[in-house]
């Protein structure tokens, strides 16, 4: 991993304004490489297919459970989140070229969208809550749009009852963009943000690795309760992003400060502040 010296109060308030931030070398090549050699053999126990997507996959390989406290980008989520936070899903999608867009057994797209559960979260005034942040691990090379590029609307997780004017993602909307970087990039971005996962009809294999985080009151996507292998030897950091701080589950909502070692990260003030606030 790579030591990132980031503006974490700068940052905050432009990830508030737009809806996401895109920071470029987060990881290392080494660390690229090993994250690849693992999907290689994570892929490799899977039914051959064009399109993966791989639940939970902090599962399948130590590296990439190793992301979940990348020590750089962790203070920046406890500063987007606040401290109570916990995984809440690893998903790894990998596409193959598909220019025939031919079907497939898992999504090799996805169209225009909020996450979050169904019946939706509530709105108030128009507008969704930030429940949970992903960081998307970029590990192929996505330098140029058409490669199955995320798509999204900046800043609209800011405006009121915003639905887009349909909901294709092959045809362009007013205001869209096609997230691009190279392998170690990441990008950042919340539930209500709009986005959708574009059709991959290039000649490369789109690799992105999903790393999501919720308040640790909410039941996360990978699990009910972390398995004991993801909690062996977990320091208490790790043990409180894997859900486990307290077998009284009312401390989930009024935390002990020793059950939130994350606090240390909380920078308080300035970056406090939510889109939300009045």
């Amino acid at each position: 991993m790579n030591d990132m010296k980031l503006d974490i109060p700068a940052l905050t308030r432009q990830f508030e304004e737009e809806g996401y931030l895109l920071l470029r070398g987060a990881l290392s090549d080494a660390k690229v490489a090993e994250l690849n050699a693992a999907i290689d053999r994570i892929i490799a126990e899977e039914p051959e297919s064009l399109a993966y997507n791989v639940y939970n996959s902090v599962e399948r390989d130590p590296s990439i459970l190793s992301l979940i406290d990348h020590p750089s980008l962790l203070p920046l989520i406890v500063n987007l989140m606040g401290y109570n936070i916990q995984l809440h899903i690893s998903h790894l999608t990998v596409r193959k070229p598909n220019p025939n867009d031919v079907k497939t057994a898992t999504n090799s797209f996805i169209n225009w969208h909020q996450d979050g559960p169904h019946p939706q979260f509530p709105k108030v005034g128009g507008l969704t809550a930030q429940y949970y942040v992903k960081i998307c691990y970029i590990l192929s090379d996505m330098s140029e749009p058409d490669r199955g590029n995320t798509k999204i609307i900046p800043g609209s997780h800011r405006m009121p009852d915003f639905h887009p004017v349909q909901t294709d993602v092959n045809v362009p909307l007013e205001g869209e963009i096609q997230v691009c970087g190279k392998p170690g990039d990441v990008f950042i971005f919340p539930q209500n943000l709009w986005h959708a996962g574009s059709h991959n009809r290039s000649e490369f294999t789109r690799r992105q690795l999903f790393i999501g985080y919720s308040p640790i009151w909410i039941r996360p996507i990978d699990y009910h309760r972390a398995s004991p292998a993801l909690l062996e030897a977990a320091d208490p950091i790790r043990r409180q992003l894997l859900g486990d701080i307290s077998p009284n589950f009312f401390k989930y909502y009024v935390p002990e400060e020793s059950m939130v070692p994350l606090k240390k990260f909380w920078l308080g003030g300035a970056a406090a502040q939510t889109a939300y606030a009045h």
